[in-house]
């Protein structure tokens, strides 16, 4: 169904692809999935429908269509900076439809005192890990980004998205990305260095030769950042043995990760071994 998240940017549509099993209390836990390159919030909830069955879930997948959301820099970079390099305002950027959605759930009282998560793949993982980068996770019960292409390291020198820098965040900000408790799911095949949709800027290449070298870098910032400042990391690093760039296989281990409690088994895992799905 379409939606508009509220004024100024936000009133640009985004469509909202839905799914609630036949028989799923109104009061189930919510998942909102974000959808990578291809812009396919439709397969995304499609992907998760059958933990949707299998766990009594609703699910929200939204779509930023290229139309109104159009590239890079106003999907997984946010809309953070204008065509001129000039920092927009905060409430332009789009993280903030993912924030306003999830208020918007609770004052409607779609979402009430039942568990609301965050998941993302792919161009999805970029959104979601700077999401909580730039506004924090605060009211999720669990956030998790599959497979991006690159990320945002937690430096406050360097800028934004290499970095935290020159967006005005708090100061306490790095601090609190530590704190919090993201989980990275990296595929241990989606190491193709000539996919053409594998981020080639220099700030992405700096980070790894493709995808899986990228999450060990990323996790290792924070392992550094982290003692640097004497707290401990609380992120998490997944491997996941056999995957690729496999949006549905994530999709599948995410739920395994959150409604059951744990990774899938090796013999699970053997089933989507070598495939591919944006």
């Amino acid at each position: 169904m379409p939606w508009k998240a509220g004024n100024g940017a936000l009133h640009l549509p985004v469509v909202l692809n839905c799914y609630r099993p036949p028989g799923v209390a109104a009061d189930a836990p919510v998942v909102l999935v974000q959808h990578g390159v291809l812009r396919n919030g439709d397969d995304y909830r499609d992907f998760w429908m059958p933990a949707a069955d299998r766990h009594g879930l609703q699910i929200i997948a939204p779509t930023f269509g290229n139309e109104h959301w159009p590239g890079v820099e106003s999907y997984n970079n946010g809309s953070v900076w204008t065509e001129d390099a000039e920092l927009r305002d905060r409430a332009y950027w789009s993280y903030q439809a993912v924030s306003v959605l999830a208020q918007q759930l609770r004052d409607t009282g779609i979402v009430g005192g039942q568990p609301l998560y965050l998941f993302g793949h792919s161009a999805g993982g970029q959104f979601v890990h700077r999401f909580v980068s730039a506004l924090g996770a605060d009211g999720f019960a669990g956030v998790v980004a599959g497979n991006p292409g690159w990320y945002t390291l937690p430096n406050a020198t360097l800028t934004f998205p290499e970095g935290l820098s020159g967006i005005g965040l708090a100061a306490d900000a790095l601090e609190r990305l530590l704190a919090t408790p993201l989980v990275i799911l990296a595929g241990d095949q989606d190491t193709d260095t000539l996919d053409p949709n594998l981020p080639a800027e220099p700030a992405a290449l700096r980070q790894g030769p493709h995808r899986f070298a990228r999450a060990r870098h990323y996790f290792a910032a924070g392992q550094a950042a982290a003692a640097q400042l004497g707290m401990p990391l609380a992120w998490q690093l997944h491997e996941v043995a056999g995957i690729g760039h496999d949006g549905e296989a994530m999709s599948h281990v995410c739920a395994h990760w959150w409604f059951e409690g744990r990774m899938p088994d090796s013999a699970w895992l053997a089933q989507w071994a070598g495939r591919t799905t944006a």
